[in-house]
């Protein structure tokens, strides 16, 4: 069942198996009654769901990490079982860069950094353009390390587009720095993302208006322009860093 206001409106709809229960409804909010925001009551459907004891940890993992990508906004997880309620909150107030931080906490290399940018492109020429949204908050560390990516507010378990930037920006960049200062040892052989990973803090959260997925569990993106624009955008962020900042890149 689907409630959703938009402070002068609210439009109700049900559904079941999968089909919509009758029409879409439409009521006028009064006037003390000014509300904004969508309200979802569901049941899994035991003909479908062959186990539906969906365990309490399942959403305490999702209502926190929804709370990193979505700076400011306050998600209260009411659970009910027994007759006995608990309540937990969940907030970030700046987001993935806050997660970061507090992640590394006193084993940070460097500071904690927040890069964003805006932009717009399109996969192939013969496909529509679409924009791009992204974020990424990141430090190093010589005691932690912690790689996430988000997409639309999803977790991607599997990265797929910006996994594959962040892999390919780190990796060149710090190598330019390390063959540009002859830290290279001779014969050594070039760092690679395993080398760089051990040492990363980093949370990627990115939005698109068209997003193309692995398969359909969703666990990762295949966005070839937002895969080019990451690792664009990192290299040169990265770039910048390491000369404005000499000793946290020596650190590094």
């Amino acid at each position: 069942e689907v409630d959703s206001f938009d402070g002068k409106y609210v439009r109700f709809m049900s559904f079941r198996l999968g089909s919509p229960v009758g029409e879409l409804g439409v009521r006028e909010l009064a006037k003390n009654e000014r509300r904004t925001g969508t309200v979802i009551r569901w049941l899994p459907d035991r003909d479908v769901f062959t186990d539906v004891n969906i365990p309490r940890e399942f959403f305490v993992d999702v209502l926190r990490r929804q709370a990193v990508v979505n700076a400011g906004v306050k998600f209260t997880f009411l659970f009910e079982q027994n007759g006995e309620f608990t309540e937990e909150v969940f907030y970030n107030e700046h987001g993935i860069s806050d997660y970061v931080a507090e992640t590394a906490g006193d084993a940070a290399l460097t500071q904690p950094v927040l890069w964003h940018l805006e932009t717009q492109g399109r996969d192939r020429e013969d496909k529509p353009e679409y924009k791009v949204k992204m974020q990424f908050a990141c430090c190093f560390s010589n005691r932690v390390k912690l790689i996430e990516y988000y997409h639309n507010s999803s977790h991607l378990e599997h990265g797929g587009s910006p996994e594959k930037a962040v892999k390919s920006a780190f990796v060149s960049q710090i190598d330019a720095y390390i063959k540009s200062s002859g830290k290279y040892l001779k014969n050594e052989s070039k760092i690679s993302f395993q080398d760089v990973e051990e040492c990363l803090i980093l949370v990627s959260s990115s939005f698109s208006s068209q997003t193309s997925y692995e398969n359909q569990t969703k666990k990762a993106i295949t966005n070839k322009f937002v895969a080019e624009a990451m690792t664009d955008f990192l290299k040169h962020q990265l770039e910048v860093f390491f000369i404005e900042n000499p000793d946290d890149a020596a650190r590094v």
